[in-house]
């Protein structure tokens, strides 16, 4: 199966039809159809006559991470640490929990349990489920096999309270729409992801879809202007829906940053960890398998990072990372994971609660306020222990983010409808000095050698803010110098055509995990 992309989706479809092939679907979203040709008729499609793009389908594998040797105490709800990390806990005490706003989940699926299905009060809260892989809506039917989809929604949505009342969630009461596009094994096709997204935003009006998380990671292959999920993640942030992408588990070398993390206007998540003490923060430390900045067309990446360090979700006992990996099983169907994935889960819980409290806010706002109030980590003498590449604007904070008055700090510069149509692209201000160090041009003090290694001890520190002075501001980020042009080239690696082809490793989940299985997956140790 092919996907053919040209000025319009039915001009797309008419240029299928023209050489008979047959069309699948329509993907409208990025002006597409999925597409099966026989050889001759992809021959022939190339040679007709207007300006088409074709994409190979595919395979899109999934490389899931997670930990070894740990053993949950004793709770009646496990680990209850990362909603309290993030002050989400505190909230909840406020009745800011998430309610009326809607969360898909682009992921494995979801199997349906009381805990994800209704809200603390049982009411039904599983909004819509949508099987892209079988065409099902019938959500008592769609099974996670993989596991990973059914971990992820926990931790944005699971009700289950311990017996003091607390959440093992950061938005229990949030509605959910569960979109499977992999399979069993952790794998889909390129196809199935974009058109997940299409469901997404066909129905994002009739079921007050607000945020979407994409815990899915790829390295980059073109331009992200040029790539077609970068596409259709930037058409769901023009209609306002919050996207929320994991950086990836491929660290901590620079310039690991994958699609579609790598596209400048989405909150991309790196993650830290608790280090086992979640009451002392003065051995929190970034996860060595959090994926850094900056990107390739220069932007500075991930803007957050979140708890990703041994996150406990609920997982059913059969899927496959369940029965694969038992000693991560803990609690009947609670298993432990590290991963960019759960940092991710993480960040859309608190863009739920943003929204609950303030409805009106746009896609760009929730950004703002959200790197605008979290905190780096930093040395006692306020210097900062990670680079902004690795760190961005540090943990995040979602009392203050839910409380925040500021404004305008996001995205500034980007015309996305320009760039959606073609006619302006955009470039970040990150660069390589003469010494091979990352560095933000015009801005001192902030360079990165990676081959500087930094470990736990630091503070994620309440005193060392992100702010106006220092990069998400009109006069230094995004400026007309900024845009994209053929003199900017970081080097031969990154020089694209339009011959390029997504091949197997096109996209790839980042759960976390680490030994090697089978050659495919690459598990990390718990952080």
């Amino acid at each position: 199966m092919e996907g053919v992309q040209g000025g319009s989706g039915e001009a797309s479809r008419s240029a299928v039809e023209a050489v008979g092939g047959t069309v699948v679907r329509d993907v409208s979203l990025i002006n597409a159809v999925s597409a099966e040709l026989t050889g001759d008729q992809l021959a022939a499609l190339k040679a007709h006559p207007g300006d088409f793009r074709i994409h190979d389908n595919s395979a899109v594998k999934t490389t899931s991470e997670g930990g070894d040797g740990y053993t949950l105490g004793d709770s009646s709800v496990p680990y209850l640490d990362f909603p309290h990390l993030v002050g989400a806990n505190q909230l909840h005490t406020q009745g800011i929990d998430g309610r009326g706003v809607t969360v898909a989940v682009v992921d494995s699926g979801l199997s349906v349990k009381p805990e994800l299905s209704e809200t603390p009060d049982g009411q039904v809260r599983l909004t819509a489920s949508y099987d892209v892989i079988t065409g099902s809506e019938d959500a008592n039917s769609i099974v996670d096999e993989y596991g990973h989809g059914m971990h992820l929604a926990s931790i944005i949505t699971n009700s289950e309270a311990s017996v003091d009342g607390k959440f093992n969630s950061i938005a229990p009461w949030a509605n959910l729409i569960s979109v499977k596009a992999f399979g069993a094994d952790g794998t889909g096709t390129y196809a199935d992801v974009i058109y997940a997204m299409q469901r997404i935003y066909d129905t994002k009006d009739q079921f007050n879809t607000r945020v979407v998380n994409l815990s899915f990671s790829a390295t980059p292959r073109s331009r992200y202007w040029d790539d077609p999920l970068s596409q259709a993640v930037m058409q769901l942030w023009r209609a306002g829906i919050v996207v929320v992408a994991s950086a990836g588990n491929t660290g901590p070398d620079p310039m690991t940053v994958g699609v579609p993390g790598n596209v400048p206007y989405v909150i991309t998540v790196g993650a830290m960890t608790d280090n086992w003490t979640p009451a002392d923060a003065s051995d929190d430390y970034l996860a060595p398998f959090s994926s850094a900045g900056p990107t390739t067309e220069g932007f500075v990446k991930p803007e957050v990072v979140a708890p990703g360090g041994h996150v406990t979700g609920l997982m059913s006992n059969t899927a496959t990372l369940a029965t694969s990996y038992p000693h991560f099983h803990n609690f009947g169907e609670y298993f432990t994971m590290s991963g960019t994935s759960q940092a991710t889960a993480v960040v859309s819980g608190i863009a739920a609660l943003m929204l609950q409290q303030n409805p009106g806010l746009s896609a760009d706002d929730v950004k703002c306020k959200i790197m605008s109030t979290a905190r780096q980590a930093a040395y006692a003498d306020g210097s900062l222990a990670y680079s902004v590449f690795q760190q961005g604007a540090g943990l995040v904070n979602a009392v203050d983010a839910v409380y925040s008055n500021a404004s305008g700090c996001a995205n500034q510069g980007l015309d996305i409808n320009a760039d959606l149509d073609g006619t302006a692209h955009y470039m970040g201000p990150a660069g390589v000095d003469e010494n091979g160090n990352y560095i933000i041009q015009g801005v001192d003090g902030h360079a990165w050698n990676p081959n500087e290694v930094n470990g736990p001890g630091y503070f994620w520190n309440d005193g060392y803010l992100w702010n106006d002075s220092f990069v998400w501001n009109d006069s230094f980020v995004w400026n007309d110098s900024f845009v994209w042009n053929d003199t900017f080239v970081w080097n031969d690696t990154f020089v694209w055509n339009d011959t390029f082809v997504w091949n197997d490793s096109a996209t790839a989940f980042t759960a976390s995990l680490v030994e090697e299985e089978a050659g495919v997956n690459v598990w990390a140790p718990q952080e």
